[in-house]
């Protein structure tokens, strides 16, 4: 994989160029009066004041000594300095959605406290997006991003397969996005040119690939939890696999759970990762009727036409004969269980709601998916870490970002609570910096209402 790579060359840059609070600029924002959650080892600094200056934390102590008085204050007033956090399953627009839009959408995350995301769809256009993010032209997280799909109709032989690999890996992009409908030997020429081009790829798992083999194909990570249900199902069952239906969903009453075990050790053996995209299941799929989600607040942020379709295509779930509310209640607590297994004994989870999908706003579904974390039975600490240092771990940049620490890129919320006691307190948002750039709430709130203007007239 790339990131190791680019982290230790990243980090070297980093540190020689690091200047100390005494050396700091003009543009240097002293915080004081803060309280900063350490990630790393689960516990707050109390009383702490902090420096940062050209998108660098330059220095966090109980008192800075040094303090300019040329230096920007900001009076934390008690509130709680958290790493910024990760949406390990965004979906970025692209032409011919409007730049403004898109531009919107990007805002949409930082507004929610997310100062990274991991663009799951990916575009030619992303690629320029992601530099002009970097560069500070447009306001946005850090962009990591996909390839385009590579599915069962962009891939549908080996040499096609191999061809598509090194020319995505050749453009720059991140990692490949796997959709379903690849066939196994398709999919087999896919890895195996990944791992020569040195690219990993992450995603779905094709019903002809299987959990086990993906596991033991070098996926980096799996999303949604897809194909683990399927897992489940004792070969004596003797079904069809592309009988599944959504994400296993039809194979529920048939899933043996005594072979979850299995699969999470596999799944560590393996390293992979997995980002669950729970919200995903609790809004799209679950039995809650259409008008109670689109009544919530954050849904002004999108256009109506966006609304009405995700109105269409719950209904249509829900008007299904195969669509039962009890059969998925059953469905939802295998993913709970499962879920709670991976994070305990697998490699790891990882923080993604799958933003803007069905009912998933961008900046406010991350917090449905902590939410959902709750309910799997992960404690606040896990859930944090899972959207802070362990995706700049998976990304092999955790000496760069994902933990407010002397030295990392300044990517941090300031918020009113302590998110280890109430995670909650999360979406008390006071201020959002990322890579040095400072956005207070009453900035936030302004852009946020002309957003909301903007969706009310349709612009998209």
């Amino acid at each position: 994989m790339r990131y190791p790579i680019l982290a230790l060359l990243s980090a070297a840059l980093l540190f020689s160029c690091k200047p100390s609070s005494e050396q700091a600029l003009s543009t240097a924002i002293l915080f004081k009066n803060i309280h900063v959650v350490d990630v790393i080892q689960g516990r707050v600094l109390e009383n702490h004041q902090m420096v940062v200056d050209s998108g660098i934390i330059l220095e966090l102590a109980p008192a800075i000594p040094n303090a300019s008085g040329n230096w920007r204050v900001i009076d934390g007033k008690g509130a709680y300095v958290v790493p910024g956090l990760t949406e390990m399953h965004a979906h970025i627009p692209s032409p011919p959605t409007s730049e403004q839009r898109i531009a919107e959408t990007l805002y949409l995350y930082l507004a929610g406290g997310i100062t990274t995301i991991r663009g799951m769809l990916g575009h030619p256009y992303h690629l320029e997006l992601r530099k002009q993010v970097r560069e500070g032209q447009i306001p946005g997280p850090r962009i990591f991003t996909s390839s385009p799909s590579l599915n069962g109709n962009t891939v549908r032989t080996p040499k096609e397969a191999i061809q598509k690999v090194q020319q995505y890996a050749a453009e720059g992009y991140d990692f490949l996005k796997i959709h379903p409908g690849i066939r196994r030997v398709v999919f087999d020429s896919l890895a195996a040119a990944a791992r020569q081009e040195g690219i990993s790829f992450a995603g779905h798992v094709p019903v002809e690939v299987g959990i086990r083999h993906a596991l033991e194909s070098g996926y980096a990570t799996i999303d949604h939890v897809d194909g683990y249900l399927e897992g489940l199902v004792p070969e004596s069952k003797g079904v069809k696999p592309e009988d599944n239906g959504f994400f296993g969903f039809n194979f529920t009453q048939l899933a043996d759970t005594s072979r979850i075990g299995e699969l999470v050790a596999l799944t560590r053996e393996n390293r992979v990762w997995v980002v669950p995209t729970q919200s995903l299941f609790e809004r799209w799929f679950a039995p809650t009727q259409a008008d109670s989600l689109l009544s919530q607040p954050e849904m002004r942020y999108m256009p109506e036409s966006t609304l009405e379709n995700w109105r269409q295509v719950k209904e249509q779930y829900m008007s299904d004969p195969a669509w039962d509310p009890e059969q998925w209640k059953a469905f939802d607590a295998i993913r709970l269980e499962m879920m709670a297994r991976l994070a305990a004994e697998g490699q790891g989870l990882l923080l993604g709601s799958d933003a803007p999908q069905l009912f998933n706003v961008p900046g406010f579904s991350i917090h449905h998916e902590i939410d959902g974390m709750e309910r799997a039975g992960l404690s606040p600490l896990q859930i944090l870490r899972m959207g802070t240092i362990d995706p700049a771990r998976f990304f092999g940049q955790e000496d760069t970002w994902g933990s407010v620490e002397e030295g990392k890129s300044a990517d941090f919320i300031l918020i009113t609570g302590n998110p280890l006691e109430d995670l909650d307190a999360l979406q008390a948002l006071k201020g959002v910096m990322v890579r040095g750039s400072w956005y207070p709430k009453a900035v936030i709130d302004q852009k946020l209402e002309t957003i909301a203007a903007n969706a009310g007239m349709g612009r998209d």
